[in-house]
């Protein structure tokens, strides 16, 4: 997915008008375009030129400063600076958010739309996106709706789709993609064909390959009768985000379900899926996949087939082939009458994680339940003593993890070629792949210090930044706010000092602190060669390629740009020339940190399951990504 930007709903070519501002004196000179540079041009009141100033102050060497750290620097005019700081002082600025987004260069969401669209009859959507959709279908006899491509590769969609084919009768509906490919997605369907009775619903895709999602469905042909229905993927490849299911045949009669995949080769992932045909009357439900080939997911499952009667009920995999994790199972087929319930494989896992299933086919009556295959390291609680036959509990996992890993050759899905390699592929000559190394958060900017440091910026004060950004309960704004002040509260690990930095200076401070004056900031050129076999020209060690301390520096996902910064020690720090293949050109000037002692990450890390090994018997190197950057002191002269 290409990197993909932000205006914060204002064209970036005009300066926008606000009356509500008017008397302010917020001039908006330094509203920015794509490229993140001012149009007021360089002054030396001018947040970059204090910027310049202050790098002169504190860091000793007189190297060339680094163009793609100070292209950072607020956009702010001085004025515009000032009236945000008195905005700031005065607990005003939610007052005023969007002209802060967009002269500041921030990411933000736009304010909820007002306006629904309503529709009745037979149509066929091509594209739609962007708008609260509150009723497609409602009440339709017979005939048949489509729909396309809802919100399709978007960036920072924000979409509300309230009713679709609610109380049909005899009516077909598709449902081809809902928010594919997107960034930064805040997407919510409510209903859909709740109270239909026959016809069948047909939903394709929801939520495929989007980045930091926060989805939410809350129901799924509930009190439907006599009704075909399938819904084929739901968020499959998507990374680092939350998803909500909330209902799925709820109260049917009659109704053969098909549920082919959830989550699948996602990537970080939280899930909640509440309800699967709860209470249903006569089922005949599927679930093929949940959460397979996914790395780290958080999945909870709460209700399958609970209160149903006469159900025919299969689940056929359940986290198969994920990489560590957290999950929980809580009821399967609870308190239901003359069923016949069959569940195939849970947690047959690539790499342990954490696995609880605490109720299988409690309080049910005269039915008829099989388990075939539960995976390693679970508990498995509160269960039916009778009508309950286990074909397999399973230990053989963690063996075949220690075999793929050691042979280094079968990798996960989700381990990327070339996101790891060991040093001695840092050789003139040598053909690897390079992965995707592209920037795919927002393009954002620093607040200017005096502004940064009047925010709160802490767990204990988050409700004060979630009135400031308009973070709604539940929304994406709130879970970027609370992951990003969560993991900047995570305690160090061992022998890592951190800090999260909202300003350059503050960058500077930090890195000064651990490394002293004299220091150098790094980053790949540019994003080149990504995704495709790359030759590896000139390498230089730096500092001799001796073992170092380094400061690095990640993007973290919040409002304004943020950075999750850390001293990393025993590493060795490489630039390398990047050649295309073919004709040995130099395409990229790529940067590589090496970590030498890898004793205190994770077993379950990416890097031993796509390299082998394990924590402490291997360095682990990784190129830095683009606006990702290393700091080290500086090489001697």
């Amino acid at each position: 997915m290409a990197t993909l930007r932000v205006d914060c709903g204002f064209a970036t070519n005009r300066v926008p008008h606000f009356p509500h501002l008017e008397g302010l004196q917020l001039s908006l000179a330094g509203t920015v375009g794509n490229s993140g540079k001012s149009s007021a041009g360089e002054n030396p009141f001018t947040a970059k030129a204090y910027l310049i100033r202050y790098w002169n102050r504190h860091i000793s060497n007189s190297l060339p400063k680094p163009s793609f750290l100070l292209s950072k620097a607020s956009p702010l005019s001085a004025i515009d600076s000032a009236t945000l700081t008195k905005l700031a002082d005065q607990n005003a600025l939610s007052s005023h958010l969007q002209a802060f987004c967009s002269s500041a260069n921030l990411f933000c969401f736009a304010d909820s739309m007002p306006i629904l669209e309503k529709f009745g009859k037979d149509v066929n959507f091509a594209i739609y996106s962007n708008k609260n959709f509150t009723n497609y279908g409602t009440s339709r006899l017979g005939g048949v709706d489509s729909f396309k491509n809802y919100s399709d590769g978007q960036n920072i969609p924000i979409d509300s789709f309230r009713r679709y084919s609610r109380d049909s009768s005899g009516h077909d509906d598709k449902f081809a993609n809902y928010a594919p490919d997107g960034n930064v997605v805040d997407e919510s369907f409510t209903t859909y064909g709740t109270g239909a009775t026959g016809g069948s619903g047909e939903f394709n895709n929801y939520g495929r390959l989007d980045n930091v999602p926060n989805l939410r469905f809350t129901s799924y042909e509930s009190d439907a009768n006599g009704r075909k229905q399938s819904f084929s993927s739901y968020t499959e490849e998507t990374n680092s985000g939350n998803e909500a299911f909330t209902s799925y045949g709820k109260n049917g009669n009659g109704v053969p379900t098909e549920f082919a995949n959830y989550a699948k080769d996602s990537n970080v992932i939280g899930s909640t899926f509440v309800a699967y045909g709860e209470l249903g009357n006569g089922a005949n439900d599927s679930f093929t996949s949940y959460a397979f080939n996914g790395n780290n997911p958080q999945n909870n499952f709460r209700s399958y087939g609970e209160g149903g009667n006469a159900a025919i009920d299969s689940f056929s995999s359940y986290r198969d082939k994920s990489n560590v994790g957290d999950d929980s199972f809580q009821s399967y087929a609870k308190n239901s009458n003359s069923a016949k319930v069959d569940f195939t494989n849970y947690g047959k896992t690539f790499n342990e994680g954490t696995d609880t299933f605490k109720g299988y086919g409690k309080g049910s009556v005269s039915q008829t339940i099989g388990f075939k295959i539960y995976g390693v390291n679970t508990t498995f609680k509160d269960y039916a003593n009778k009508g309950i036959t286990f074909s397999k509990y399973s230990n053989s996992s963690s063996a075949t993890t220690s075999s793929m890993a050691g042979s280094g050759s079968s990798v996960n899905r989700w381990v990327e070629p070339g996101k790891f390699f060991r040093e001695s592929m840092l050789k003139q000559g040598t053909v690897m792949p390079m992965p995707d190394i592209n920037d795919k958060m927002p393009e954002r900017s620093f607040l200017p210090r005096v502004i940064s440091s009047k925010l709160p910026f802490s767990t204990s004060r988050v409700s004060e930044l979630k009135q400031i950004f308009h973070a709604s309960e539940n929304s994406s704004m709130e879970n970027i706010l609370e992951a990003a002040l969560a993991d900047c509260e995570r305690a160090p690990s061992r022998g890592e000092t951190k800090r999260c930095v909202g300003s350059v200076e503050d960058m500077i401070d930090f890195a000064v602190s651990v490394l002293g004056r004299n220091v150098v900031v790094r980053s790949t050129e540019s994003v080149k060669g990504s995704k495709q076999n790359v030759m590896i020209g000139v390498v230089k060690g730096i500092n001799g390629g001796r073992v170092i301390e380094s400061v690095s520096c990640h993007q973290t996902l919040f409002p304004y740009l943020v950075y999750y910064c850390h001293s990393v020690p025993k590493v060795r720090v490489y630039e390398a020339d990047i050649l295309d293949v073919k004709d040995k050109t130099k395409i990229n000037h790529g940067v590589a940190i090496c970590h030498i002692d890898t004793s205190a990450w994770s077993p379950g890390h990416g890097a031993f399951v796509a390299l082998g090994s394990s924590p402490g018997h291997i360095e682990v190197c990784h190129w830095i990504f683009q606006n990702d950057m290393t700091w080290a002191v500086a090489d001697a002269v």
